[in-house]
């Protein structure tokens, strides 16, 4: 399986579009999207004389030994490994010693970095795309940076703020400007459930508007339908949301999400939305319910959000 799915570059200088898709070995959705964007971008100035675009995209597959397996992770979360700490380890210890995510990590990392010196960026953007175990809502996760809380905005998708706080390791606590010595944006979309095939178009859809809005492709080449699909999806779910709780589970904890709830569902202060073996688990306050935790693995048993009226 090949780290690279595609990589596309205009005819004139623009941003490095970074998307990254199989982080997690069960969600498949990202990838595929992907691929089918790749063969679009092939015959595009074929079809269509006046396309143009400005700048590089490069598709990157996550974990590939957990995509083999089709399992979230292997020994650990990959998308969890992203701490200053544990890349200096990572990067400092011999290839041929490294196992499982911490390869996954070392390789990932390298291309990036080869690709920042190859096409010397004045801006990147990274781009994770993810899907998850619950029905429900699409929705973009963004840093504090008001362009990435403006390209969530513009993915016509519910935009998720405060996350940050709620987890560590992500590509988003890494992929900064600071990190990675560029201009750097990023922010995480989840396109809806593992297995929803609608997944994969709503994850195509977001890619392309993306490319839009950090000028890689024009407006007027982008079709309605990207943005139609995305926002009859997200039609009746909150424009902006902040973390309020972030419930975070160990194995040996005995976590049990109770059925059926979705992402974005509502839920009312006091109401229980788990078990473990401490006995219930209840809503802190009245909100929305993100992510419910119906894997076998993973450390988030669940996410409460509210709304809020602005960013």
């Amino acid at each position: 399986m090949e780290r690279i799915i595609g990589k596309f570059t205009g005819p004139e200088r623009g941003p490095l579009l970074i998307c990254l898709g199989g982080m997690h070995g069960n969600e498949p959705a990202g990838i595929l999207a992907m691929e089918n964007l790749f063969q679009m971008l092939a015959v595009e100035p074929e079809v269509n004389p006046d396309f143009h675009f400005c700048g590089r995209i490069i598709g990157l597959r996550g974990n590939l030994q957990a995509l083999a397996a089709q399992q979230r992770y292997l020994e650990k979360d990959l998308n969890r490994q992203f701490t200053l700490a544990n890349v200096k380890r990572v990067r400092s210890t011999p290839e041929s010693q490294l196992a499982a995510e911490d390869l996954e990590l070392r390789q990932l990392l390298d291309i990036v970095q080869r690709e920042i010196e190859e096409y010397a960026p004045e801006c990147l953007y990274f781009l994770d795309l993810h899907t998850t175990t619950a029905e429900g809502g699409i929705f973009a996760i963004t840093t504090d940076d008001k362009t990435s809380i403006r390209i969530g905005v513009e993915l016509h998708a519910p935009v998720i703020t405060g996350m940050l706080k709620g987890l560590k390791g992500t590509t988003l606590h890494y992929f900064n400007t600071q990190n990675l010595g560029v201009p750097t944006v990023a922010i995480t979309f989840e396109a809806g459930q593992h297995d929803d095939p609608l997944s994969v178009n709503r994850t195509i859809a977001a890619i392309v508007n993306c490319l839009r809005t950090v000028g890689c492709v024009k407006a007027e080449h982008v079709e309605n339908r990207h943005d139609q699909l995305l926002q009859d999806y997200a039609r009746y779910l909150p424009k902006v949301a902040h973390l309020i709780k972030a419930h975070r589970i160990q194995p040996d904890d005995g976590f049990t999400m109770l059925p059926g709830y979705q992402n974005f569902q509502k839920v009312k202060k006091g109401e229980t939305l788990a078990y473990d073996h401490k006995g219930p688990i209840h809503a802190d306050v009245d909100a929305h319910v993100l992510m419910p935790h119906y894997q076998q693995k993973g450390e988030d048993g669940f996410f409460l959000v509210k709304e809020v009226k602005r960013v």
